[in-house]
């Protein structure tokens, strides 16, 4: 299949770019990883008028060092928020099962090529404020 070769080869090429483990394929310890990497994700894919369809697919995953230091002036801190986000993506389409005939049966989804600790993009990621 052309996208699993193409997935493939994209995660060879992050395995030798970074200095990073490739997290579907070590022995990394999850709970104490800092830094952000390519990992497997599966998730259920639901439209109108369609049957849902269960897609695992490449997704970023990880903790980012964050820190916070009061200062005298405005804003009162100096903040230096980054997060697990999307460096490089692309989009592969499927067609939906069993959709009803007025519904389109194409859903669309990215694929995590590349991903870096960095500034929340609300254009790539969801980004949550308190």
């Amino acid at each position: 299949m052309k996208l699993h070769g193409v997935l493939l080869g994209s995660l060879k090429l992050l395995i030798v770019t970074t200095c990073l483990s490739a997290l579907k394929t070590s022995n990394v310890n999850l709970r104490t990883f800092i830094g952000c990497a390519v990992r497997e994700f599966t998730f259920m894919a639901k439209k109108p008028g369609c049957k849902g369809l269960r897609i695992t697919t490449d997704a970023c995953w990880g903790r980012c060092e964050t820190w916070e230091k009061p200062i005298l002036e405005l804003p009162y801190v100096d903040a230096h928020h980054r997060v697990c986000t999307y460096n490089e993506t692309k989009l592969v389409t499927v067609k939906m099962p069993h959709c009803s005939p007025e519904a389109d049966p194409f859903y669309t989804y990215p694929v995590a090529i590349r991903c870096d600790c960095g500034v929340c993009s609300t254009a790539t990621t969801e980004c949550e404020t308190f």
